[in-house]
């Protein structure tokens, strides 16, 4: 069956950094676009970052960020061993969350992965940073 398994949160300090990964299986990866969201206590979840699949778009993937994120994550993906990573750098306490992996097979840019809710989700993994 379709499963998406998330790895690499922990406690970090501010400027800090992360790397999550999600490891796919029960699908072909390259089909589908990806993303990060995450959900922080009392708040809604959001789209973090996304990337297309360009089997779907015909076209070169397709990135997205959101706007505070922006120039501290690097989302990127790998086909053949089915991860998608996301690299956080100069963490901030607003990051804190729990970080959710998800896979579309219908999103065809990276904005609309991120502004739609996805149809597979992983279990999440928590990122804190605090000092």
């Amino acid at each position: 069956q379709v499963q998406l398994v998330e790895s690499g949160g922990d406690l970090v300090q501010p400027g800090g950094s992360l790397r999550l990964s999600c490891v796919a299986s029960g699908f072909i990866l390259e089909h589908y676009s990806v993303g990060w969201f995450r959900q922080a206590p009392g708040k809604e979840r959001e789209g973090v970052s996304c990337i297309s699949s360009s089997v779907i778009s015909s076209a070169n993937s397709t990135t997205y960020y959101k706007p505070s994120v922006k120039g501290r994550f690097t989302i990127s993906r790998d086909n053949a061993k089915s991860t998608v990573y996301l690299q956080m750098n100069s963490l901030e306490p607003e990051d804190s969350a729990i970080y959710y992996c998800a896979a579309d097979p219908w999103a065809n840019t990276g904005q609309r992965m991120c502004i739609l809710t996805p149809t597979y989700w992983g279990q999440g993994t928590p990122v804190t940073v605090s000092s």
